[in-house]
This record gives C-alpha cells, sequence and structure tokens, in this order.
C-alpha cells in the first residue's frame, strides 16, 4: 500500500477506537448508514460466552451464565488448548494459536461450494440450513469433505446468537481444513462497524452482559481475545474459481484504487477500527468505507436503474471472475441478477423465519432450503430491498 495517509500499524487501534467511541458519543451521525434500518431488537437477558482472551501461557475465560459472570483460567502450554462449555455454547472449544492474516489466494478446483449471509444472530436458523443441506452433521460438525462453505459477512448484530455462530465457525474452519476442504469468513458492514466501535445495531443483551462482565463490548472482541484476533486476520473480497465473495459488491469506481484484490484486503486489515473523521478525508480509505460505492456498503447492482449489463459484465472481465456473488440487500431468496452475472445471498436469515444456501456442486446451482430441499436457482424479475 502506498502513501503515508493509507498506511495503519496494529498499534493504532486502541488509539483509533477510542476515537471513534468518542465521536459516537459526542452524536456523530454515520451518513453511510443505510437509511430506514432499524435499530437492535431488544433482548431478554441471556447466556452468553465464552469470551477467551490470549494471556501469558494460559487462555483467560469468561461467561455470564444465569445473570452472573463467570471467570476461569486453562493453562496453554500447546496448541489447541480445549476450553469445556459452560453455557453459551454447547461443545467445547479448541482454542488455536493467535491467527495471522490469511493467504489471499484464490482456490481452485473446487466441487461443491455452499454460501450464506446475513446471518446477524440468528444461529438457529443459520444450523438448520447448514445441517439440513449436508454442510454439517447432527453434532454440528464438517461433514462437507472437500467442499466450501463461504460466509459472505454480517454474523453479527441484531440477534441474540452471535457467538454461537462464530464459535461454530471457528471450529469448523479447522474441520474442514483437516478435511481437504475450508470455511471461508468474510468480513460484512457490521464486522467492520462493531470493530469501529460503531454498536447501534447490537442486541441490547450483549450490552448488558458486557457490563456484567465489566467490559465494553468492543473489548470483549479486542486485538488480543480469541475471536478479535481471528476476526482481524479475515479478508473482505475471496475468489474460488471463477467466482468472487464479498459482502456490498464492486461498483465501477473500485477500479479507480489500482490495486489487486490482495492489496484491498490488506488495506482493509491495516485500518480496521478506522473512525470516520479520519477515513472521510483520506481517498484511499473512503474508497473501502464510504457507504454508496465501497465493497463493504454497495447496493448499486439491486438499486441502481442505470446499471447495465455490459457495465456489470465489464466489472467482472476486469476482475477475472465470471460471476459475483454478493449479500447485504435483503430479498426474499437467492436470486440471480444480470444473466448470473450476480447472484444475491442475503435471503433475509436475519429475520430469523426463512433463509437459503447457494449451493454450486460440480458447476450445478440452486437454493438450498431449510428443509434441505434444492430448489432452482431463478432470475429476479424484480428487486426486493428491505434493509
Amino acid at each position: 500500500m502506498s502513501g503515508s495517509s493509507g498506511v495503519w500499524s496494529w498499534w493504532l487501534l486502541p488509539v483509533l477506537a477510542a476515537l471513534t467511541a468518542t465521536a459516537l458519543a459526542a452524536g456523530q451521525e454515520r451518513a453511510d448508514a443505510p437509511k430506514g434500518e432499524a435499530a437492535a431488537v431488544p433482548a431478554a437477558g441471556f447466556d452468553d460466552g465464552p469470551y477467551l482472551t490470549y494471556a501469558d501461557g494460559r487462555i483467560d475465560a469468561r461467561w455470564v451464565c444465569d445473570g452472573k459472570a463467570i471467570e476461569r483460567s486453562f493453562p496453554a502450554k500447546r496448541w489447541p488448548v480445549t476450553v469445556p462449555a459452560q453455557c453459551g455454547t454447547d461443545a467445547p472449544i479448541q482454542v488455536r494459536a493467535p491467527a495471522e492474516p490469511e493467504a489471499d489466494v484464490a482456490v481452485t478446483g473446487a466441487q461443491r461450494i455452499a454460501v450464506l449471509s446475513d446471518v446477524h444472530g440468528q444461529y438457529d436458523l443459520m444450523l438448520r440450513l447448514l445441517r439440513s443441506n449436508g454442510v454439517v452433521d447432527a453434532k454440528s460438525r464438517w461433514r462437507y469433505g472437500r467442499g466450501h462453505l463461504v460466509v459472505v459477512g454480517d454474523v453479527f448484530d441484531r440477534g441474540p446468537k452471535v457467538n454461537q455462530a462464530l464459535w461454530l465457525l471457528y471450529g469448523l474452519e479447522q474441520q474442514a481444513r483437516a478435511a481437504g476442504g475450508g470455511v471461508h469468513l468474510l468480513l460484512g458492514n457490521h464486522e467492520i462497524m462493531v470493530l469501529a466501535n460503531d454498536l447501534r445495531y447490537v442486541n441490547e443483551g450483549y450490552r448488558r452482559n458486557a457490563a456484567l462482565l465489566g467490559s465494553s463490548y468492543i473489548d470483549l472482541y479486542g486485538p488480543g481475545t480469541v475471536l478479535g484476533r481471528w476476526l482481524r486476520s479475515k479478508p473482505v473480497i475471496a475468489q474460488i474459481d471463477d467466482l468472487l465473495f464479498l459482502h456490498g459488491g464492486i461498483a465501477e469506481n473500485y477500479f479507480e484504487m489500482d490495486a489487486s484484490r490482495e492489496q484491498v484486503n490488506q488495506r482493509y486489515r491495516a485500518s480496521l477500527g478506522t473512525p470516520k473523521p479520519v477515513w472521510q478525508n483520506d481517498p484511499q480509505l473512503s474508497a473501502l468505507y464510504n457507504g454508496k460505492t465501497s465493497p463493504i456498503w454497495y447496493r448499486g447492482y439491486f438499486t441502481d436503474p442505470q446499471l447495465q449489463q455490459a457495465q456489470v459484465d465489464a466489472i467482472a472481465a476486469r476482475l477475472g471472475v465470471k460471476r459475483i456473488v454478493v449479500g447485504h440487500t435483503s430479498h426474499k431468496q437467492v436470486a440471480s441478477y444480470f444473466d448470473g452475472s450476480v447472484i444475491g445471498v442475503d435471503s433475509s436469515i436475519k429475520n430469523g423465519e426463512y433463509g437459503e444456501l447457494l449451493l454450486i456442486e460440480r458447476g450445478k446451482m440452486s437454493r438450498g432450503t431449510p428443509e434441505g430441499k434444492r430448489l432452482p436457482l431463478l432470475a429476479a424479475d424484480r428487486l426486493i430491498d428491505t434493509d
């Protein structure tokens, strides 16, 4: 990444987070937030955790169980470290060494791919989809073999089971790797908002639990925590064969950054937590975070009536892919747009009532339902954006 204005170091993250908190406390409004989006739905108290932190020779663990904070430590002489189930999650967690940034290498030769997005704390529906479509077994263990699961962002916010979803993906990632497959969690705008201490859509139950733990919500996912370090290792954009995956989409002005996919991912990783007053005055960072055309916020495939097939095809060609798979804009079902050049996979899982997977198996695309049915992937006649 060139230019001193776009270079950020890990040691700046606490400073940036503090600046963000100050801006939010002062009531500054983010112009990049989608209009009409409802605030987080309050929830009753719920069991929560574990929140795990790397310490000197140990793992420190915290839970909220029956409204009370519980703390334990576990020696970390070698990896993995087993943290037994206490409450919040049903199974032990195998804690790995602190995550390093993932290599931005395109996956090739994938025979099976399952894709979902915008879980927003609806863990039960997410798990039902994965089980009924053969991605995990009845014990929530990986059973997709050499297949790949892609989650194109927005596990955070709204619902009451964000951590269950994150810990499931954390465990499946290792299981899939051992089987020759892969789990690819991409950062969406809500992950990036939380890491920047923008907590407007956090379920109220998590705020209460953080207070019981004597912590701020953002500190529960700080750079020294297991999930925080893991999330900060993730990309925003990934490629598998001739498919590009990301949360929002690629607008035409994306190419003005004159950066490769690897460089764009690195810019995101290096600038996570940057407050709006900083990024909006930095042209390189504004391209990553603005609410209209950045890869994590763009909705133009579904909301721009001027966007034409030739333009979308040209974008895909410049990216070296055939299709662009995105979430972020809510629809009733997974659907195809622009003659299959764009596939929208945000099927409104966030409502907790219904959702679908995109399944790409041996080149054939279909929709996987909560009942395990395979339905045809259809071109959408009408765009539905309820966000």
